[in-house]
């Protein structure tokens, strides 16, 4: 039975349900796969909690549902901040979740190097570090071996953060490799999704983004979703991972929902569609790709307009698979944490491997 001693960074939505989910199912990884998570520090705005034995999730949790800080727990550490947790103690594995950062990536940035630049394997639901320095992150990691089993450097997975639970860079990565992708749509952002969705029935905006933070999806800073910035970033991230195009968000030309009118939305679903904001990448005679996230109107017979009830997807058009389509409806932040999961598995799989 191998133990990975675990920090996590950030204990919003994504980071107090994945403990949640680990408090419900504490034999899961026991018994499917033979490991386990001993979470032995948290951190979120007011500190840090350590206990090189393994936290008491119940209370963290509990402290989080009650709008508190791990300030007030038994096990706070004054000493410590997110970043010198990351840099100090002995753990095993990152898990980070501080809400995202577009414009320094700050602090998962230096938290997440941190980890990497020890030796530590990562998984990330913010995607901040990967937006503005996914080259310097690669490097530190095994993608610098394009995820060779046999790579010395710590694995790095991050497949809830362009999609939550839809598996945008997995399936890009793995299950297309071999082909050249002519053009991908992405649809990435549940916010706007349910936005414009309440908007269609009649909702004003206002109303609207209410509906969607009631469900838990909406960013703590809502402009990041209306505004296509989570969205850009998460075509950033899908370019640099699976287009393998060098890429930032000064590449993508970007327009959010704001000036999307009720008239316009009332006549794509008359007419039996919808309109998505939809991120794009188009492939050129010179093999690079042109990207761009704008509100899309999508005809009835396109795979996107058959996503209801903030459901994202994607549809990706390829030389020799075709056309390949995907759609994941979530619950909530459960989504993100599911992915999270998957990555830690995928991570004890690749280490079992190296070691022989």
């Amino acid at each position: 039975m191998d133990t990975f001693k675990t920090i996590l960074t950030g204990l919003g939505n994504i980071g107090r349900t994945l403990l949640e989910l680990l408090v419900a199912d504490s034999e899961r990884f026991v018994l499917r796969y033979g490991f386990q998570l001993r979470i032995i520090g948290v951190a979120d705005s007011t500190g840090v909690a350590f206990d090189p034995d393994g936290l008491d999730l119940p209370a963290i949790i509990d402290c989080k549902r009650r709008r508190l800080g791990v300030r007030v727990l038994p096990t706070f550490r004054p000493d410590l901040d997110p970043i010198s947790l990351a840099r100090t103690v002995d753990y095993d594995l990152l898990l980070e979740a501080t809400p995202t950062n577009l414009r320094d990536g700050q602090p998962a940035l230096d938290i997440v190097r941190a980890a990497l630049q020890r030796g530590k394997a990562a998984v990330l639901a913010s995607k901040g570090p990967l937006v503005l320095a996914f080259a310097e992150l690669a490097a530190l990691s095994d993608w610098a071996d394009d995820l060779s089993p046999y790579s010395v450097r710590p694995p790095l997975r991050f497949s809830g953060a362009v999609g939550g639970a839809l598996p945008t860079i997995n399936f890009g990565r793995r299950d297309l490799a071999g082909t050249c992708i002519e053009r991908a749509e992405l649809v990435v952002n549940s916010t706007t999704q349910v936005i414009l969705e309440q908007m269609a029935t009649g909702a004003d905006f206002s109303t609207a983004l209410a509906e969607a933070q009631r469900q838990g999806i909406v960013e703590p800073d809502p402009s990041l979703d209306v505004d296509g910035w989570d969205a850009a970033g998460k075509l950033v991230i899908f370019a640099n991972s699976v287009l393998r195009q060098p890429t930032t968000l000064t590449d993508v030309n970007i327009r959010g929902i704001r000036e999307v009118t009720a008239e316009e939305l009332a006549a794509a679903w008359s007419a039996g569609g919808r309109i998505s904001l939809v991120a794009r990448a188009d492939r050129q005679t010179d093999g690079r790709y042109t990207l761009a996230v704008v509100p899309t109107r999508l005809a009835a017979d396109h795979p996107l307009a058959r996503l209801s009830r903030g459901e994202m997807g994607l549809v990706i058009y390829s030389d020799t698979a075709g056309r390949s389509t995907l759609s994941s409806l979530e619950d909530g932040p459960l989504g993100t944490c599911q992915a999270m999961l998957r990555d830690v598995i995928d991570i004890r799989h690749r280490l079992r491997c190296a070691k022989g």
